[in-house]
């Protein structure tokens, strides 16, 4: 069971592998987006195209310049701040304040990733996969032996009666 105490959810967020910090790292999908893949999330990659959707720099749109999966953020080209000797550097912004407008798709496992996930490519739902391997899963021979004993048992009584 899954806990719900927020200290155990921040210890969790806190100490999570880079492989389960990717899948936070998701963020909404363009209405566009959605409609073209049929998805409404995906994890952020450099590269894409993203808008800010909270915060003092609501709205702005840019390239992903970097992903910093240790401190949760992602820096954006053309998002900087002026530091106090004049030098910009980028603001880290959290990936759940940003949407996704346009996407990266020079990788051919994101683009996988995508026919995975999308509508047009699911032949079947997951139901019916678990209902076939459970028809072609064999039973145990302890089962079958245990069967058999059982159903010679009642074939002596009824010969004895």
């Amino acid at each position: 069971m899954k806990t719900t105490s927020p200290r155990k959810q921040r210890k969790q967020l806190y100490q999570a592998p880079l492989h389960k910090r990717y899948k936070i790292f998701s963020a909404p999908l363009s209405p566009d987006l959605k409609k073209s893949h049929g998805i409404n999330t995906l994890p952020i990659r450099s590269g894409d195209t993203i808008r800010i959707m909270r915060g003092e720099r609501k709205g702005i749109e840019g390239k992903v310049a970097g992903v910093d999966r240790t401190k949760y953020r992602i820096s954006i080209e053309g998002v900087t701040r002026q530091k106090v000797d004049g030098t910009a550097t980028p603001v880290p912004i959290h990936p759940s304040k940003v949407m996704i407008t346009n996407l990266n798709l020079d990788d051919k496992w994101r683009r996988e990733i995508l026919k995975r996930k999308g509508k047009g490519e699911k032949a079947k739902p997951p139901e019916e996969e678990k209902i076939e391997k459970e028809e072609k899963r064999k039973p145990r021979k302890k089962k079958l032996r245990k069967e058999k004993k059982a159903l010679e048992k009642i074939a002596k009584k009824s010969g004895e009666e």
